[in-house]
């Protein structure tokens, strides 16, 4: 083995046969970084070994959505259309200009009114339809609403739809539930916005409220419209295949022409389905969910299944079946990206740092 180092070849030469991974990882720091609650007595030796050799970068944050349309090298995307695309019924997606009209609860608490998305409360497909079919016949000067799922909800505006209110603009809904909201976002097409104000009114007083409240189920009280657009596809895809369960992400896969497949359980699982060569994009978002609302031992639960199932595999297939490997983490600390190769695991002299020291790092000022 010495001799190979005298002779400048590397123990474990490079090969073509060998992956490289991107794991969009949203909210992988805790919002709270001064939290030992959560933060304290969570051992993740193998991420922070991985952190600990890569090249690390912050940039300013943004939503999980706009950093994952970033991964496909898009700044401003018809973020409905793509994520219809993702879903069962995604042809539609071609035609018309389309909204994400998600039903969301909307509360008052300490004298601000706080947005609760279907993360935080249960809703069947069959309320949802019927909220729906409510809608369509009360406001179907506006458009059409079309239900994916429970908590996905889509709005295809009539041709004769007030050119702004096809690029209606409102924040992703990542980045506001659980979150303070005002009445109405402060830029878009004023006509949506009174129309929005009517379908609050019309849902408030809806029979099916009246028994979500009768039943202790917050009522669904108002809509978040936000990504209008018609659908645009790139002209190429940065990666060969694309593995997740959002339907965003494999909404711009196959807007991409990229092939995806389900998020698989753990790296090993990946590893065996995943052709060689290739690059390939992860969607690891299980702790999104937790952070958004604050649930401390959800989100360390399932920091302990990314650590077993994911980063301990990678520190071990790092320059085996890993050639290189990205780890870009969208939090409300910023957007961060920890890039290695596989010559860094050779770094022995860096040391890992803990979560918690991690997060405060991330909260020092740029050089």
């Amino acid at each position: 083995m010495l001799a190979r180092f005298r002779h400048g070849r590397h123990p474990f030469p490079h090969r073509e046969s060998t992956v490289r991974l991107t794991l969009l990882v949203p909210e992988l720091l805790w919002p709270e970084p001064g939290d030992r609650q959560t933060l304290g007595d969570l051992p993740l030796p193998a991420f922070e070994w991985l952190a600990a050799r890569a090249a690390w970068q912050r940039q300013p944050a943004l939503p999980f959505e706009t950093a994952l349309a970033r991964c496909f090298g898009l700044t401003d995307p018809a973020f409905a259309a793509l994520r219809l695309l993702g879903e069962k019924t995604g042809a539609a997606a071609a035609d018309g200009h389309w909204l994400c009209a998600d039903p969301v609860h909307l509360r008052f608490h300490h004298e601000r009114i706080i947005l609760a998305d279907g993360g935080a409360f249960a809703l069947t497909e069959d309320e949802a339809k019927a909220f729906a079919a409510a809608l369509n016949g009360e406001f179907a000067d506006i458009g059409e609403f079309h239900v994916a799922a429970a908590r996905r909800w889509y709005l295809r505006l009539h041709p004769t739809a007030p050119a702004g209110a096809c690029r209606h603009v409102a924040a992703p809904l990542s980045a506001v539930a659980g979150r303070r909201v005002d009445n109405a976002p402060n830029e878009g097409d004023p006509t949506l916005i009174r129309w929005l104000s009517e379908a609050q009114i019309f849902l408030h007083g809806h029979p099916l409220n009246a028994r979500r409240e009768a039943a202790g189920q917050p009522a669904i009280n108002s809509l978040w419209l936000w990504g209008g657009g018609r659908l645009t596809r790139p002209e190429h895809s940065p990666f060969t295949a694309v593995w997740s369960n959002d339907p965003l992400a494999i909404g711009l896969a196959r807007a991409t022409g990229a092939p995806t497949q389900p998020l698989p359980e753990n790296f090993a699982a990946l590893a065996r389905q995943t052709p060689p060569g290739g690059h390939a994009l992860v969607v690891l978002d299980s702790l999104l969910t937790p952070a958004i609302y604050e649930d401390g031992e959800t989100w360390r639960q399932a920091w302990r299944a990314l650590e077993t199932d994911w980063f301990a595999p990678l520190r071990q297939q790092l320059g085996r079946a890993v050639r290189g490997l990205e780890i870009v983490a969208p939090t409300r600390h910023g957007k961060l990206q920890w890039s290695l190769s596989a010559h860094d695991r050779w770094r022995f002299w860096r040391q890992g740092k803990a979560l918690a020291a991690i997060s405060k790092n991330a909260l020092q000022p740029n050089d």
